[in-house]
């Protein structure tokens, strides 16, 4: 069906041609109708089948039909995850939109804002910016949001993934609740569907193709080989196969770094790309690969989504990437507009688990095998199928079937040995021996312990009672009362107790002797020890 019979514009269709286009894909028949016919939409496609264009085109016929005010106000926001996508998708408006009478601006950081005020001052139609951008101009009063009629939330999965649901809250808050709300995503999660129950209102819901699986043009290959040897392998590639564009993938920024200061060193035209470097430097490394200045391109996950570039006949998977979302994400960026690509993933032993991810989250099984011609030091042998998950036993399992086991070897043990005779009881009684003493009975027991005396009252006569020691005053002798230890000072003959110098409360000093310093002899260096520690004494 031609973009013609779809009911656009004469003059968005122009654009639409001029650009290259003459058939809409299967999301674009599915999604066009629906936006112009106001309604909410919800579509899950997988990557490179035309999802820009299924949102972008509806949203410049309705401007077209809208009456134009003296000054333009924004009446559509177009939300994405990342700079380089915001850039693309303002690219597809002014070509699509070449022969219309629409204006429309990126917003996003990494940029001086200042110049960005100016743009939004003088009034534009269209607004595609990053959630975190878009609130520092709606805190500062330079964007007016009340009056959008068209939400678009495009690569929503990625959104929610980088941690955009708190900044897509406050925006919401911004927007009138009277419109029409566009959600595209290449994966259909659960935290889309918590976010399309609160702001959508009765949706259509588009699923183009399984919900996992990439595009079935793209041709999927995967290389087991040592770490050690990863560098060797992409060089040994790029060399026999002569490639144009090739896309690297790596986990790390710094990893990004290290595999293109590797390639320009060999002679292989390469720039990187990821969030480190600045918008300018960013915006250069890609407009030198779509030119054709840069043979290889190198990026990390953050930056998959925003690179939008026909053309590019091979993705490389430099590490296994950690989610298997993004592995889809990573090879979707060849064979997009049904074209054909080559999708390589160099995979090393410890990567395997994260390879079975995908292949689970795919549900396809990955043919490993070595790459022809090159020189592997030592083959990495894949196991076919992921290790079963062990069951978590309960606390004190193991303990059981242990002694349980036990039992049952004891058992069998019992039952084969011969019994015994049974043995006959002993008739022998032993003899208490006594407590104290070994003499025979009838004896006496001279052994034993005396019996302490009692001096009770009522046990003890005159001669027991003397014995006993009695610590009353008007017992005690005076040369008793003598030797008592006096703690009080004595006071001075002929004197009163109140002149008598007597402080109560005050402290005597202890005499002290002072303690020599001791020297510590380390090889030949003498070391004064710290001085003792002197306790405050309170005056």
């Amino acid at each position: 069906m031609p973009f013609s019979v779809m009911g656009l514009t004469d003059p968005l269709v122009q654009g639409i041609l001029a650009t290259g286009y003459t058939a809409p894909t299967e999301i674009q028949a599915e999604a066009i109708p629906a936006a112009l016919e106001g309604k909410d939409i919800i579509a899950c496609a997988q990557t490179g089948t035309g999802k820009t264009a299924a949102f972008v085109l509806p949203i410049l016929h309705r401007l077209e039909h809208s009456v134009k005010p003296k000054r333009r106000r924004v009446k559509s926001l177009i939300l994405t995850p990342t700079r380089e996508l915001a850039v693309q998708i303002e690219k597809a408006i002014t070509g699509y939109g070449r022969f219309l009478d629409v204006s429309s601006f990126a917003v996003y950081g990494g940029v001086p804002i200042q110049k960005q005020f100016k743009a939004l001052r003088r009034g534009v139609d269209i607004v595609v910016a990053t959630p975190g951008r878009l609130l520092d101009h709606a805190s500062r009063g330079t964007v007016d949001l009340r009056q959008v009629e068209v939400l678009v939330l495009d690569e929503a999965d990625r959104m929610l993934d980088m941690g955009f649901i708190g900044d897509i809250r406050k925006i919401l808050e911004d927007i009138p609740d009277e419109r029409q709300t566009l959600m595209f995503s290449a994966t259909m999660t659960g935290d889309i569907q918590k976010l399309k129950a609160t702001i959508l209102n009765d949706p259509v819901q588009i699923q183009i193709g399984k919900q996992h699986n990439p595009i079935e043009t793209i041709t999927q290959h995967v290389y087991p080989v040592l770490r050690e040897q990863k560098m060797e392998l992409l060089q040994h590639i790029l060399e026999m196969e002569e490639l144009d564009r090739v896309l690297v993938f790596s986990r790390t920024k710094r990893g990004a770094d290290k595999i293109c200061r590797v390639l320009k060193r060999a002679d292989i035209t390469a720039a990187s790309l990821h969030s480190d470097h600045t918008q300018k430097k960013r915006q250069k490394a890609l407009d030198g690969f779509l030119s054709g200045k840069y043979q290889v391109l190198v990026a990390t996950d953050i930056a998959a989504r925003g690179i939008n570039v026909e053309g590019i006949s091979h993705v490389i998977n430099f590490d296994v990437p950690g989610y298997a979302e993004d592995y889809v994400h990573r090879i979707g960026r060849t064979g997009r507009a049904e074209a054909t690509g080559d999708a390589i993933t160099f995979v090393a032993k410890d990567e395997v688990h994260s390879l079975r991810k995908i292949e689970r989250f795919i549900d396809q099984t990955l043919e490993a095998k070595n790459y022809p011609g090159f020189a592997y030091t030592k083959t990495v042998k894949l196991d076919k199928t992921p290790a079963a998950k062990k069951k978590k036993s309960k606390p004190g399992s193991s303990q059981r079937k242990r002694a349980q086991s036990k039992q049952g070897q004891k058992a069998t043990s019992d039952q084969s040995r011969p019994k015994s005779p049974d043995k006959k009881k002993s008739t022998f009684k032993k003899t208490s021996r006594k407590k104290y003493g070994k003499a025979a009975a009838g004896e006496a027991d001279t052994s034993r312990k005396p019996k302490r005396k009692s001096y009770g009252k009522d046990s003890g006569g005159e001669g027991s009672k003397s014995k006993r020691k009695s610590y009353n005053k008007d017992s005690r002798s005076e040369g008793q009362k003598s030797k008592r230890k006096s703690y009080s000072k004595k006071k001075t003959s002929g004197g009163d107790s109140q002149n008598s110098g007597y402080k109560p409360f005050g402290k005597k000093k202890k005499a002290t002797a002072k303690k020599k310093r001791k020297t510590v002899v380390f090889k030949g260096l003498k070391k004064k020890a710290d001085k003792p520690h002197k306790k405050n004494r309170r005056g």
